[in-house]
């Protein structure tokens, strides 16, 4: 490998083009290689290949690269669906085989478990695949108005940049929503405010029988407006909601503000768990699982392996709008669901009332703020689910003792180097085995790494 000399940030311009093999996949989906000592990341290389490279981002411990030429390739190389690979941010690791990007999700799973928390599961429970494209229920698409150009771009953000990429599809998103992208980049253009209207949020629900034989999503477009809405603006936006059978909401200012636009009369947002006899209503702007379609296998998994019986008392920790509560509430349990964000408790007993489930309580509270005396308070729980945002659940995990620890506890990950985190304490603090642990390719394409965890309590003797 070639000798390198160390450069200042002001050299970036004049980095030379080097050549390195590549070691592995970092968390971010990016080629690793070391030079001299140096950690070098490489987006668009692949481990075992022979790369040439050029840094842009250079620091003293590490540095960031682009792939110039791939010398020799990876037999895992396969070519990227999408036309807008490689300049738009969204999905970089479409250029390998999926089967590899979910056994690299699993590494890195393993990994983290093992030099963040310093634990091994003692099985490795096999990947949960969903599909590969067409995917992605929810998303926020950046717009930008081209003076120069008079034109309009709407999608996602360029890889490591902050310009929206000029593109017209997207391979992940419900296809009917890519293929608004051109259409609504002809509408935005002719608004009053096409350079006040930073962001579109949208949301997809489950299909609604239109006519006979033909059923369509439910598609809501929250548009981010900086400015009064105009006549004639009002005119174009009900011609394309009518023409594209979208609903069309607004957002002036912070999430309070936003309301539905055109038409008013129209089927609400939901998604279904037909294995539990489920439906949950939602708003546009309230979390739900992005994959639909895998959300109903890993809870599966979930209940598989928390395994509830009538007459337990469960607690659902982070519980959103009750994805997880109400299937366990199926089961004959009692279920407590705690969550920090109000709204989504008053929708999860809209939910429970719906589907005429009476074996739930909800209630709004600060899990990020936990105590062992709060954690108390709460009474026995037999098993926990967890299902925390990336921050994990430190708090709430620190917070176990001989008072209040149940026998068993499934815990739901949106972030590897937390749930390692919080398994090291549960293991190595708390008495607990982490019986199992596995990836749910949530996010196909990404480096976004989803698992679940089996945590049991050792028995006291």
């Amino acid at each position: 490998m070639r000798k390198r000399r160390n450069r200042s940030a002001t050299d970036i311009t004049q980095a030379p083009i080097l050549t390195a093999i590549i070691e592995s996949l970092d968390q971010e989906g990016r080629g690793v290689t070391h030079v001299e000592g140096k950690t070098i990341f490489i987006d668009g290389a692949l481990p075992q290949e022979k790369v040439t490279f050029r840094s842009h981002h250079i620091k003293a411990s590490y540095e960031i690269a682009n792939v110039v030429e791939v010398l020799k390739q990876s037999n895992q190389r396969v070519t990227p669906k999408c036309r807008h690979f490689g300049i738009c941010g969204g999905c970089k690791l479409q250029h390998l085989d999926f089967a590899a990007q979910v056994a690299a999700k699993q590494r890195l799973l393993e990994t983290d478990l093992w030099h963040i928390g310093k634990v091994k599961p003692e099985n490795m429970l096999p990947p949960l695949y969903g599909p590969t494209w067409g995917y992605r229920h929810k998303a926020r698409l950046s717009v930008k108005y081209v003076e120069k150009k008079q034109r309009v771009l709407v999608g996602f953000n360029e890889k490591s940049t902050r310009f929206v990429a000029d593109m017209n599809s997207c391979e992940v998103l419900v296809p009917e929503v890519s293929a608004l992208i051109e259409p609504l980049q002809q509408l935005i253009v002719q608004l009053s405010l096409r350079d006040k209207l930073p962001q579109i949020e949208l949301a997809v629900g489950e299909a609604v029988q239109d006519q006979p034989g033909q059923a369509k999503p439910v598609i809501v477009l929250i548009l981010r407006i900086m400015a009064a809405l105009t006549a004639e603006d009002e005119v174009l936006l009900k011609a394309f909601a009518d023409d594209h059978v979208v609903q069309i909401w607004t957002q002036t200012k912070g999430p309070d503000t936003i309301k539905p636009f055109y038409p008013l009369t129209v089927p609400e947002l939901q998604y279904g768990l037909p294995e539990y006899n489920l439906t949950y209503p939602f708003k546009p702007n309230e979390f739900t699982q992005v994959n639909p379609q895998i959300n109903q296998v890993m809870i599966r998994r979930a209940m598989q392996l928390l395994n509830p019986q009538t007459d337990e008392n469960i607690a659902d920790f982070f519980c959103g709008i009750g994805n997880f509560t109400l299937p366990i509430a199926r089961s004959g349990a009692k279920v407590l669901g705690l969550e920090g964000l109000a709204n989504l408790v008053e929708r999860a007993k809209e939910s429970a009332q719906l589907n005429q489930i009476n074996s739930t309580k909800f209630d709004v509270a600060d899990l990020f703020k936990m105590t062992p005396e709060a954690l108390t308070s709460l009474g026995r729980f037999d098993k926990w689910l967890v299902d925390p945002p990336r921050d994990g659940a430190f708090e709430l995990i620190k917070s176990l003792d001989d008072n209040n620890s149940p026998q068993r506890i499934v815990y739901v990950s949106c972030n590897p180097a937390t749930l390692a985190r919080d398994a090291g304490v549960l293991v190595n603090e708390k008495g607990y085995t982490l019986k199992a642990a596995g990836v749910i390719n949530m996010f196909p394409h990404t480096a976004h790494v989803e698992s679940i965890a089996l945590f049991e309590r050792v028995s006291q003797s």
